[in-house]
C-alpha cells in the first residue's frame, strides 16, 4: 500500500512539473492572451451628442484609443446638459452628461440613471463668469433684482449657482424671483450682453476669455467665489444599459475616465493640439477657433472620480430650496465608480 501511495505522489510531482514548463512554453510563445483578454463586449457601437467646435471626453477617449473595440456614433450636437441626459433617459443615446443638479432632478423623478463619471468643473482657469457691460450700474447682488441673465439653458449649473448668490448675499425668494433667466446659446451670450439684449451673460472658458480679450465687460462674480474648485457634473448612463452591458460600460467608462487624467496631466498645449485635430478629422463644418483657449478641464478629481461630498453640495442645494425633501435622495444611489479607471481600491496604473 504504501509503495502505491509513493508512485500516486510521484506521478502528481511530475504531472505539477509538466504542467509548469507547457505554462513557461506558452509565456515565451506569447500565447497565453486569451487568458488575460477583456471579456467579450454585449455592445460596441456607443451613441453621443457632441457640442459644436468643441471636444468631448468621450471622443477624446476613442481619439487616444482608449475605446477601441468600442466605436463611437454621433447623432448631433447640444448645448444644454439636462437635454443631452434626458436624451439618455428616453434611449437616443447612450452616454450624455450634465450637471448634478440636473441629474439629481432627473433621478428624484424616477429616472434609472447613474453618474458614472465626473466630466466638467471650474478651478482658477476654468469657471462660470458672470459679467456685466463695464458701464453697468450693476454692483451687487441687489442690484439684479428686475434684470434678465443669460444662461446656456434653465435648471442647469448656471441657475443654481446665480440663486445661491442671491440667496447668500440676503435676496429673499420672491426678490430672487424677480430676476430673469433668458436661455441662449453660448456662443451668442457676449452679443446679447453688449446689445443690452440682458443685463448679464455667464460666460466661460473660451468665451469668456475672447469676450475679456475684447474688452468692455467685468466680472460680477465666478462660481468659484461660492464653491472653490469642484467638479460640477458628470456623465451617465441608463441603469438598463449597465445591467444589459457590464462589460460595455466598464470598457466605456475606464476609457473616458483615462482621457480626463490625460487631459489633467498633460501640457494644455499638447491638448488643444490634440482637440484640433479631433476637430479637423471629424469635419462636421465647425469653427474650432476657441479650442485655442482651453486652460484646464476643471475636474477636481483624478480621472473624474466621484465622491459622496460633491454630490452632496447640491441635495443640500437642492433640500434647501424647497425642491427636494430632506433624506429624499441619498448621494451614494446616484452614482458608481465600479466603472472608473481610478475607482477607490484598484492600482489603475498598474494595468
Amino acid at each position: 500500500m504504501n509503495a502505491i501511495i509513493r508512485i500516486l505522489r510521484a506521478r502528481r510531482r511530475a504531472a505539477r512539473r509538466a504542467a509548469r514548463l507547457l505554462l513557461a512554453g506558452a509565456v515565451a510563445l506569447g500565447v497565453t492572451a486569451p487568458a488575460f483578454a477583456e471579456p467579450p463586449l454585449e455592445k460596441t457601437e456607443i451613441r453621443y451628442q457632441g457640442w459644436a467646435g468643441q471636444v468631448t471626453f468621450t471622443e477624446l477617449a476613442e481619439d487616444l484609443g482608449y475605446l477601441a473595440p468600442l466605436k463611437l456614433k454621433w447623432v448631433g450636437n447640444t448645448i444644454s446638459g439636462p437635454q443631452d441626459i434626458q436624451t439618455v433617459v428616453t434611449g437616443d443615446i447612450d452616454v450624455g452628461g450634465a450637471f448634478y443638479g440636473a441629474i439629481l432632478k432627473l433621478i428624484a423623478a424616477k429616472a434609472p440613471i447613474k453618474a458614472v463619471v465626473g466630466y466638467y468643473g471650474s478651478d482658477a482657469n476654468t469657471y462660470q463668469g458672470y459679467f456685466v457691460k463695464d458701464d453697468s450700474p450693476i454692483k451687487t447682488a441687489r442690484d439684479l433684482i428686475g434684470t434678465k441673465v443669460a444662461v446656456n439653458t434653465l435648471g442647469a449649473h448656471l441657475e443654481f449657482v446665480l440663486r445661491e448668490y442671491l440667496a447668500r448675499n440676503g435676496l429673499s425668494a420672491g426678490e430672487a424671483k424677480q430676476v430673469t433667466l433668458v436661455a441662449i446659446p453660448p456662443v451668442s451670450a457676449e452679443q446679447a450682453l453688449r446689445q443690452g439684449q440682458v443685463e448679464v451673460s455667464v460666460l466661460s472658458g473660451v468665451l469668456r476669455d475672447k469676450a475679456l480679450e475684447r474688452g468692455g465687460i467685468r466680472s460680477l462674480f465666478n462660481d468659484t467665489d461660492l464653491f472653490g474648485q469642484f467638479t460640477g457634473g458628470a456623465y451617465v448612463l441608463r441603469d438598463k444599459f449597465i445591467n444589459d452591458n457590464p462589460n460595455t460600460s466598464r470598457k466605456l467608462v475606464e476609457g473616458i475616465s483615462r482621457a480626463i487624467q490625460w487631459a489633467q496631466t498633460t501640457p494644455p498645449e499638447e491638448v488643444r493640439a490634440r482637440f484640433e485635430k479631433i476637430v479637423a478629422e471629424r469635419k462636421r463644418n465647425e469653427d474650432a477657433s476657441s479650442i485655442k483657449y482651453w486652460k484646464s478641464t476643471g475636474v477636481a478629481s483624478k480621472g473624474g472620480v466621484i465622491s459622496d461630498a460633491e454630490i452632496q453640495v447640491w441635495i443640500d442645494w437642492l433640500v434647501k430650496d424647497g425642491l427636494f425633501k430632506p433624506d429624499q435622495i441619498k448621494a451614494a444611489d446616484t452614482y458608481t465608480n465600479e466603472f472608473n479607471y481610478f475607482r477607490p481600491g484598484r492600482t489603475a496604473e498598474a494595468r
